[in-house]
């Protein structure tokens, strides 16, 4: 299975009487990019802070990068690179003060050496002089990512990183995340964009504080069990408000000129589909990693009781 940089079991935290992550285990092996997916308030971020030793575990145990999560938080953080969800360095420093001041936090020798070869790394040196207040989300993004891996640090976890950034920044940001784990860097990204997580080695889903599926993207996909199907014809509209009130039907969605047609019970579904109304062309489709999401979601249940 490979070296086990992350090996939690049974991670549990409350707030105050509320479990917002009740007994989840994971394991991320070196070198390998994890995607940790849930809708908002499902607890990914309660459960990275932990990770990092930022949080202290309600119940659980574990070791992250070799060192017991209850005992050693101080040198797990020493050997983990976070990168929050908002951006958190200093709006009215330049490029170049904001990673010298993350040096001197890391007390990192040479650092202007470190520092220059950090904004050399990606392609940072050109703006170093910017404040990174001025600076736009990709910008910042990759300004936040410098600042997280200057230390050398073994374990990348990222918060939603890519949230509020263009399409070419995301892209950019990515291929720079595989260069970092194909150099054996490990990395846990909780992310909403399913590109995003098909560009991931493996994902974990959590809803509601709860891990409910892991694998790779086409193990998660075939563990549901879902089947769809893609329907054109006239008076859509009325086909899916027809389609939304049958049984065997879980999700009905527009796409472009076509319905995105969705259920686990095979025969009741093209039952339904065969009843929804004349002249439609029903085809089979593959099962997309957003229609296994919005299933999970939709069967999840809400801790906030």
């Amino acid at each position: 299975m490979g070296e086990a940089v992350i090996d939690v079991r049974h991670l549990t935290k409350r707030f105050g009487g509320r479990t917002v992550v009740d007994d989840v285990s994971m394991r991320v092996n070196r070198g390998e990019i994890v995607g940790f997916l849930g809708p908002n308030g499902s607890g990914k971020t309660t459960t990275i802070r932990m990770m990092c030793g930022l949080l202290t575990l309600d119940a659980g145990e574990g070791r992250v990068l070799g060192f017991d999560l209850a005992t050693e938080t101080a040198a797990i953080k020493a050997e983990v690179g976070y990168m929050t969800q908002r951006f958190s360095l200093y709006e009215d420093l330049s490029i170049e003060e904001n990673l010298r001041l993350v040096a001197g936090l890391y007390a990192l020798p040479c650092p202007r050496e470190t520092v220059a070869a950090t904004l050399g790394g990606l392609g940072l040196t050109s703006r170093r002089r910017q404040l990174a207040g001025a600076l736009s989300g990709g910008w910042k993004q990759r300004l936040a990512l410098a600042a997280c891996v200057m230390h050398g640090p073994k374990l990348l976890l990222l918060d939603e990183p890519t949230a509020g950034v263009d399409p070419k920044a995301r892209r950019e940001f990515w291929d720079e995340i595989h260069r970092l784990a194909a150099g054996g860097m490990t990395v846990l990204v909780s992310t909403h964009y399913m590109d995003e997580a098909e560009r991931c080695h493996r994902i974990s889903y959590i809803a509601y504080g709860r891990l409910i599926a892991e694998g790779t993207v086409a193990e998660v996909i075939e563990g549901a069990g879902l089947h769809t199907f893609v329907v054109s014809g006239p008076g859509l509209d009325a086909v899916a408000r027809r389609l939304r009130a049958a049984p065997g039907v879980d999700q009905v969605a527009a796409f472009g000129v076509t319905l995105h047609v969705v259920g686990r019970d095979r025969a009741a579904l093209e039952a339904a589909l065969a009843a929804a109304g004349p002249g439609l062309a029903i085809a089979p489709a593959e099962t997309s990693l957003e229609d296994v999401f919005i299933q999970f979601m939709g069967a999840a249940t809400d801790n906030m009781g």
